[in-house]
Formats: C-alpha cells, sequence, structure tokens
C-alpha cells in the first residue's frame, strides 16, 4: 500500500510541475475557441416565423435514417454522462488546485454538448424522448467506475483516447445525418471541434509527463491504450447501439486504430530513451498495440453477419443492416 502512496504522490509532483503549462495551454485553447450556446444555434434565422421553423425543421428530420438515429441518441448519452466524468476529473486532479480552473472550464463546454443534443431531439423529434430521457437515469443511476481512475497519468492517456473518439463520433455522424437535415450537421461540426480542442489540451499534457516521468507515465499509458470502455459502457442496450454505429462508419475498431497510431507518433513513444526495464517493457506493449487492434477489427468484419436491429428510443421501428 506504501508502495502505491509513494507512486501517486511522485505522479501529482509532477503534475503540480505543469501548472503554468496548464495556464498556458487554457490561454490558447480561449483565444480559438468561438463560444456558441444551444438556443443560438437552434434559433430561427430572423424574420422567420418559429412555428414554420420549427415544422419545416421537423420535415426535414423524417429523412435521417434509423442507423443514424441510434448513433445520435448514443453521442447524446454519452455527452450526458457529464456528470460521472467531472466527479472524477474533480476528485483524482483535486478540488483545491489550478487543475479546478480548467476542470470547471471544461465542464462548463461539455455541458453545452448534451444540452443541444437532447434540445435538438426535442425539437425534431428524431428520437423518443420520453425513451432517451429514462436511458439517461438509468445510465447515470449505474454509475462509471473505470480501472483508470486512481492514477492520475491514466487520467490523462483516456481522456485524450476519448475527447478523439466522441470528436469522431460525432464529426461523421453529422456528416451523414445532415444529407438529410443540415441543421444537425452544424450542431455536431461545433461539438465535434470543441472536443478536438480538448484532445489537443490532453494530449499535450501527458505529453510534457512523458517529458518529466517517462518510465511511470508509459506504464499508465500501456494499460489504457490496449482498448478503452466508452463511458456509455453501462448504459442499456449500450452494446447493440455501438454495433449499429461500428456498421454504419461512424466508429469502430479501424477509428481507434487510427486513434492509438496518432498518439504514438505525437507522443513519440519510440524515441524515448533512458527507460528503465518497466519503461520498455511497456513501452514494447504500447508498440504491439495497433497490430493487436488490426486482427480484432479485421476478426470483427469477418465475422460480421446481416443483422436486424430495433430500439425503444428510436421508436422501435426495425432496420436491417450489413
Amino acid at each position: 500500500m506504501g508502495t502505491i502512496e509513494s507512486e501517486t504522490l511522485a505522479k501529482v509532483e509532477v503534475l503540480a510541475d505543469l501548472e503554468g503549462i496548464v495556464y498556458d495551454l487554457m490561454e490558447v485553447h480561449e483565444a480559438k475557441r468561438v463560444l456558441w450556446f444551444p438556443s443560438e444555434l437552434l434559433a430561427p434565422p430572423p424574420d422567420t416565423d418559429p412555428d414554420s421553423h420549427l415544422r419545416e425543421l421537423r420535415e426535414r428530420a423524417e429523412g435521417i435514417s434509423f442507423p443514424m438515429r441510434v448513433a445520435l441518441a448514443l453521442n447524446l448519452l454519452t455527452e450526458e454522462g457529464l456528470p460521472h466524468f467531472h466527479r472524477l476529473l474533480a476528485v483524482y486532479l483535486g478540488n483545491d488546485s489550478f487543475w479546478s480552473k480548467w476542470t470547471n472550464l471544461w465542464t462548463a463546454e461539455e455541458d453545452r454538448h448534451g444540452a443541444i443534443l437532447h434540445d435538438y431531439s426535442r425539437d425534431s423529434k428524431v428520437l423518443n424522448n420520453p425513451v432517451l430521457e429514462r436511458m439517461q437515469f438509468e445510465y447515470l443511476r449505474a454509475g462509471f467506475d473505470p480501472v483508470w481512475d486512481k492514477d492520475p497519468y491514466r487520467v490523462f492517456v483516456y481522456t485524450t483516447l476519448q475527447e478523439r473518439a466522441t470528436q469522431v463520433s460525432h464529426a461523421n455522424t453529422g456528416k451523414l445525418a445532415s444529407a438529410y437535415e443540415p441543421t444537425i450537421g452544424v450542431v455536431l461540426s461545433n461539438v465535434a471541434k470543441e472536443e478536438a480542442r480538448h484532445y489537443a489540451f490532453y494530449r499535450e499534457i501527458f505529453r510534457q509527463v512523458l517529458e518529466r516521468d517517462p518510465n511511470r507515465a508509459l506504464e499508465s499509458a500501456a494499460a489504457i491504450m490496449p482498448a478503452i470502455d466508452m463511458p456509455g459502457v453501462l448504459m442499456p442496450g449500450f452494446k447493440e447501439m455501438a454495433d449499429v454505429v461500428r456498421r454504419a462508419g461512424i466508429y469502430g475498431p479501424r477509428d481507434y486504430l487510427k486513434i492509438v497510431q496518432e498518439q504514438i507518433r505525437f507522443w513519440r513513444i519510440e524515441l524515448l530513451e533512458d527507460l528503465n526495464e518497466a519503461g520498455e517493457m511497456a513501452r514494447d506493449k504500447i508498440l504491439g498495440v495497433p497490430a493487436r487492434l488490426e486482427r480484432i477489427a479485421d476478426a470483427m468484419q469477418s465475422r460480421s453477419r446481416t443483422k436486424t436491429f430495433s430500439f425503444d428510443v428510436a421508436f422501435a421501428r426495425e432496420f436491417t443492416m450489413e
């Protein structure tokens, strides 16, 4: 136990050394950000009749395919898991440190993601909202207690990967669904851009950690990178919904493979020097992750068969996917 406590203390000291960098990154982040709010993005254009605007939105939304509706529901519910994420970041990065300034800023920005997707769902009637709200309730009640939450380094590895994954999922959902209804394309483009900025923050923080404490940082990364559970893993019907999203070409194992490869390059894992034995082993494990993910993706694709789906949140309409 003493060893675990001393390891954690050593990691906290490294993170404390990053205070100036965190403030600099926050300044850059806010300077580049265009702050938007749900009521602005979803408002009818000036001199437009609100009732006609809403009616036309719903008419366009009728064309959104049911796989896209499932993807939208999954994205929405994932964003509405914010209370769990805020809790984890606040507990393990501290409420009484400079990290709280980032955590609070991140929370304020993320809160709008779930809000605008929920407002869009209500306005467009593209989802069964009473079912959606029950799913959200059950999802939050189930909790989210990942294995990485006791290690401050793992927090940054996970958030890097997860923010990038949500960026990809939102962007791809928006591109496909906007072919029928352009407003959702605008909404998800704005959400994805913000996820991209959060991703840039977290991956740069972990790069700084690697510079200061490469052996421990590599061990933490090696524990997370082979596979991550998205925060919605405990929500009702998550696996089936994720299967739809994969089949629709929105997000799947090959997307995660690309994300891992991006981080290996950005963090320059292969070029890290003066590692101890544990650090070398962790680096070898990380460098072997892409080949493992490739095998998983190939196996999943070869086993995939045509399947029929039905989800209450998408009005229990059956649809078949390859």
